[in-house]
């Protein structure tokens, strides 16, 4: 019972420091070793370099390309104008008298290609208030509209997306980023369409207040926020602050590179590495690993690699500072995947611990039979503790990813169907108020929790919530399609 107690209360310390500023890379080593102390189990330096630095790093091997390659995409996109096009092409198109329409699908079509959320944030918003005030639509309305569009269906759901809460499932249960796509779908569908209801819903129930007396001045990151940001993803202060280019792209320039994404990937996914001879992933010198295990990775990787180079040559000259663009693009990877490997370290120590067995069979027996809903509590409650999708997933699927694949193998459940419930699941309670990207975009659109954050979370949370609910009873009922 002491074990238990220090456990809930490392995690916490955790939520608590987390969200009051303090760096990850300097709470969850301290947390760790707090845990192993006052167990008194184990040997506290070697808990800190044989298990926290094992599972720190064992993710980072696993997913820096990603982020890295990612970071970079967004930071291209920016610079070159492209995100700002796309923006502004697909709001023009759909006009002011459907200004949530488009901003939500602004902001879906940049994030399914790839471009990081925050680029999205700071891109959508300038348009989106000036088209929800010729619509006089209510200002608060903004940041769940953009985060209907950035933050759900197209980050968890919706098959082949590059994103890292997509990709960070294959390693564990061999599957390809396009894990049950019809399921996915749906699953895309049922968020999209609640969480449009509910914005139209408020639009009209809230008409009389109109857009409101908003300045909406340029906003400025102070340091807290750049780190809760940078903890989700995206470092601020990586954010362009020159002129943007005289000449920005065509719609189809800057829409080619994120259909790249997502066509090479699904070429490579099903066409070119299932032609590949890959018997050599067998030997010492690459790991005595298989191809299920990198499918996955490789194929996102080519996707990026492809669409950056893509991306480069149609915007050679709209690109003066390259090598600065490519430079801060790699920084801003640093500090999300070293923030999200600290969580995994934590997680791998606290799992290290006697208390973690009570921990575990308390959370597979939830669902009873069905291990789709115990994978999809512990993912959705580690995810809203730690504040970040990403974090709680790897914890999740660290410590338990074994025990659900086995569960699923026994109870004949497609490891795809484990996946897509793991990315999905993620997408709920990471929205809860201390999420870095929720005060990120609130800060953008210079609005309180207390004004927007409601509308918010029933699109970010409820929303992802009830269709995982619909995800899990399809997928139990007729299994992964």
């Amino acid at each position: 019972m002491t074990g238990l107690l220090v456990v809930v209360v490392a995690l916490g310390l955790l939520i608590y420091l987390a969200y009051r500023g303090v760096s990850l890379l300097i709470l969850t080593p301290a947390l760790a070793t707090f845990a192993v102390v006052a167990t008194r189990e184990g040997h506290a330096l070697a808990a800190y370099t044989q298990i926290f630095m094992g599972g720190a790093g064992g993710f980072i091997t696993l997913y820096f390309p990603i982020f890295l390659l990612g970071a970079v995409f967004g930071k291209l996109m920016e610079d070159s104008g492209s995100a700002q096009t796309l923006a502004n092409g697909i709001i023009a198109k759909l006009g002011a008298n459907r200004a949530i329409l488009a901003v939500v699908l602004s902001g879906a079509v940049m994030t399914y290609g790839g471009v990081s959320l925050f680029v999205v944030a700071f891109a959508v918003f300038p348009i989106a208030a000036a088209l929800f005030r010729q619509a006089d639509i209510p200002k608060r309305l903004i940041p769940a509209t953009i985060a209907l569009g950035a933050f759900t269906f197209t980050m968890t759901a919706l098959p082949g997306t590059p994103s890292i809460q997509n990709a960070i499932p294959m390693p564990f249960f061999g599957t390809s980023p396009f894990a049950a796509p019809g399921l996915g779908v749906i699953t895309a569908l049922v968020m999209f369409t609640l969480g449009m209801l509910w914005l139209q819903h408020r639009s009209r129930t809230l008409a009389h207040e109109g857009y409101g007396d908003h300045p909406d001045a340029a906003f400025t990151p102070d340091r807290e926020l750049r780190e809760k940001a940078a903890g989700e993803g995206f470092d601020l202060m990586e954010l362009p602050v020159e002129k943007p280019p005289v000449k920005p792209p065509s719609f189809l320039v800057a829409l080619l590179p994120l259909v790249t994404v997502i066509a090479v990937n699904l070429l490579f996914t099903f066409v070119v590495i299932p032609r590949m001879d890959t018997e050599f992933l067998a030997l010492p010198l690459y790991g005595e690993t298989n191809i299920e295990e990198v499918r996955g990775i490789w194929a996102v990787i080519a996707g990026l690699v492809t669409a950056l180079l893509l991306l480069v040559a149609m915007n050679w000259r709209r690109l003066p500072q390259l090598k600065q663009s490519l430079d801060n693009g790699a920084n801003a990877s640093l500090v999300p995947i070293f923030n999200t490997a600290s969580l995994v370290g934590f997680g791998a120590v606290i799992a290290s611990l006697s208390a973690f067995l009570l921990i575990r069979d308390s959370v597979v027996q939830l669902g009873g039979d069905n291990p789709l809903i115990s994978l999809a509590i512990a993912v959705n409650v580690l995810a809203g503790m730690t504040g970040s999708a990403s974090g709680g997933m790897s914890i999740a699927l660290s410590t338990l990813g074994d025990t659900y694949l086995e569960m699923a193998r026994v109870a004949g459940i497609d490891p795809d169907l484990l996946h897509r419930v793991t990315a999905v699941a993620t997408g709920g309670l990471d929205t809860l108020p201390h999420n870095g990207a929720v005060i990120t975009l609130l800060a953008i659109a210079g609005l309180t929790h207390r004004q927007a954050y409601f509308d918010l979370a029933m699109v970010a949370m409820l929303a992802p919530f009830l269709s995982l609910v619909v995800l899990i009873g399809l997928g139990t009922l007729f299994g992964s399609f």
